[in-house]
């Protein structure tokens, strides 16, 4: 089991960002643009730093990969452990006033996933996960949903930040799902996509070009809650591969299958 003291530094660290979050949306805070649509606020930039303070001081041989700032410009050997951290999942919705947003943190040993906290705080929801000891939110322990049927699964996707360069493929794919499930959202958080997974309120979950730090904590909740990870070709999942379907695990297959005939029937004839 992993040192308790991980997990209680990532939900003191998550909740720190959320009080973050919610005390400068109330007053006011600066936008910028890292990309067309891609968007960063100063507030991202607190949480983060906050972030790398806190585990500088409490834990200076460990690495951490953030958003904003990678990996700090460390010189160092790689560390067996290293913390992944969104500051601030949803920073289009929060930047726009939607209360869909949240921190993400993720404690790698050795490339896996030990511990995992996320903290939504317009809901007040802490979601957490110890590898092998189970998923809980706000104390209460998590498990995926019972639908076995596409057709009655509610499922939930998001668009990267290049979407305008690929737009036809993503609206297909997701048009794939639609015509198959019951339905079909897009909340702009993955982290939170995952989180509601673990929690049965979404039966399925897929998306394209993930940064680790999108997933990581999630993908373990997931994970201990009962579900099932793969990336969307079945293979074994990694938050570096950018590219993911999670799932009930009885919906899963079905997920992979409407995958699988998307991409057969968009590949180019062969002549």
């Amino acid at each position: 089991m992993p040192d308790p003291v991980f997990l209680a530094t990532a939900v003191e660290i998550v909740l720190r960002a959320g009080e973050i979050q919610l005390e400068r949306r109330e007053s006011g805070f600066a936008v910028a643009k890292k990309g067309a649509i891609d968007l960063v606020t100063e507030v991202d930039l607190e949480c983060e730093r906050m972030c790398r303070d806190v585990l500088a001081e409490r834990f200076p041989h460990h690495d951490v990969l953030a958003e904003e700032m990678g990996t700090g410009g460390a010189s160092r050997a790689a560390s067996r452990w290293r913390w992944v951290f969104d500051p601030l999942d949803g920073t289009t919705n929060y930047a726009h006033g939607l209360p869909i947003f949240c921190a993400s943190l993720a404690l790698e040993i050795d490339g896996r996933a030990a511990v995992g906290a996320i903290y939504d705080p317009t809901r007040r929801e802490l979601f957490t996960a110890e590898r092998g000891h189970g998923a809980s939110l706000n104390g209460r322990t998590l498990a995926v949903s019972a639908t076995s049927t596409l057709i009655d699964a509610l499922l939930v996707t998001g668009f990267p930040y290049d979407v305008h360069q690929q737009t036809g493929d993503l609206v297909a794919l997701f048009g794939a799902f639609l015509g198959r499930a019951r339905a079909v959202r897009r909340l702009g958080s993955a982290a939170l996509d995952l989180c509601y997974v673990a929690a049965g309120r979404f039966d399925g979950f897929w998306e394209q070009h993930l940064k680790p730090w999108d997933v990581a904590a999630g993908a373990l909740i997931v994970e201990e809650s009962g579900g099932r990870i793969t990336g969307m070709d079945g293979t074994l999942f990694d938050a570096a591969v950018a590219h993911l379907a999670a799932s009930n695990g009885r919906v899963h297959d079905q997920m992979l299958r409407v995958i699988r005939e998307f991409r057969a029937g968009r590949a180019p004839e062969r002549t």
